[in-house]
């Protein structure tokens, strides 16, 4: 199955990029972090094509070229741009600094393949929604991906795959946001959701279920139930994360996490034992043992989901944004 990626406006894709070659989870971002925050913000870059709806103008882009692109861009740079797929996750992740003090614990950057005169539209619809993006970095169709280690970020969602590969390989937690027809949740509180294997934690597990079968992965985890789960991509968000959680009560949080994964018992106590380890916070633990995600997800009221199967990513997408981590032996 192919998962839907494009790239941001701007330039053709400069070429293809296999992020398998590289697996972050051999490295543990809680010792050292290239794109980690150093002030205890979360920091999440975002390109411009998650964070608005930019389809037209990209199909344009597509269909005529870049000069096409650049005039119809300038031409409309007073029509307000619709929120994207990731809208209402970077709303409800800047709304965080309403509650806190004297230094905001978030920070959105905004790193698009767009040149600085095409962007000029993408700011006006910023201003307009009141969002507070300050920084951004505008690299007319050259990859986005160098400048997140600089803005030290912790997150890169971008529709654009090959960006998105080149942060994982750079050791930053990344996805490819997909287009979705999930309503905005209600809820105030944000809400996010994560696969285990691939995502959170290494995965040397889907490579022993689909090389040997599901008996010897069961008794693998059985065997080694006591020793921690490898490191994934997504541990360095997950720990800047739970950083801000720890910052409001406990009882009464802005920020509810999730984590859903096909794991079943007894695979379960490896995962769980690896987070106590960790000392992070997983609010709510679904093993589904191979149940379809997608209406857990909805049960949830996840404002994103992150996900390394594409198999999955399709069925959740229908339910919730989705973010597809293209690592480990599912995308090779």
């Amino acid at each position: 199955m192919t998962t839907p990626a494009a790239h941001d406006p701007g330039a053709p894709d400069p070429g293809a990029h296999d992020p398998g070659a590289h697996d972050p989870g051999a490295h543990d971002p809680g010792a050292h972090d290239p794109g980690a925050s150093t002030d205890n913000r979360l920091v999440v870059a975002i390109s411009s094509r998650a964070l608005f709806d930019l389809g037209d103008s990209h199909a344009l882009f597509e269909r005529d070229g870049l000069d096409a692109y650049r005039r119809f861009q300038i031409e409309h740079e007073d029509q307000l741009l619709k929120p994207g797929v990731a809208f209402p996750l970077v709303q409800k992740l800047l709304g965080l600094n309403k509650l806190a003090g004297d230094k905001p614990p978030v920070e959105v950057i905004l790193l698009s393949r767009n040149s600085g005169d095409t962007g000029l539209r993408i700011f006006n619809a910023i201003q307009h929604y009141g969002l507070e993006i300050s920084r951004a970095a505008f690299t007319s169709g050259a990859p986005t991906s160098d400048y997140i280690a600089p803005f030290k970020a912790d997150l890169f969602l971008s529709a654009n795959a090959e960006d998105v590969g080149r942060a994982l390989a750079a050791g930053v937690a990344a996805a490819t946001i997909l287009p979705s027809t999930a309503p905005p949740r209600a809820s105030e509180q944000l809400r996010i959701a994560f696969d285990g294997d691939a995502v959170i934690f290494g995965d040397e597990g889907e490579r022993v279920s689909r090389e040997e079968g599901l008996e010897a992965f069961h008794r693998r985890e059985t065997e080694q139930a006591g020793e921690p789960l490898s490191v994934g991509p997504f541990r360095g968000f997950l720990t800047a994360l739970h950083r801000l959680q720890t910052a409001f009560p406990a009882e009464d949080s802005p920020i509810r996490t999730a984590l859903v994964t096909a794991r079943s018992a007894p695979a379960h106590k490896r995962v769980i034992l690896t987070l106590r380890r960790w000392g992070v916070r997983i609010d709510e633990a679904l093993f589904l043992g191979g149940r379809d995600k997608g209406p857990f997800l909805d049960a949830f009221g996840a404002d994103i989901f992150f996900d390394d199967s594409p198999a999955n990513v399709e069925s959740a997408r229908k339910h919730v944004a989705t973010g597809h981590v293209p690592h480990g032996v599912s995308n090779r």
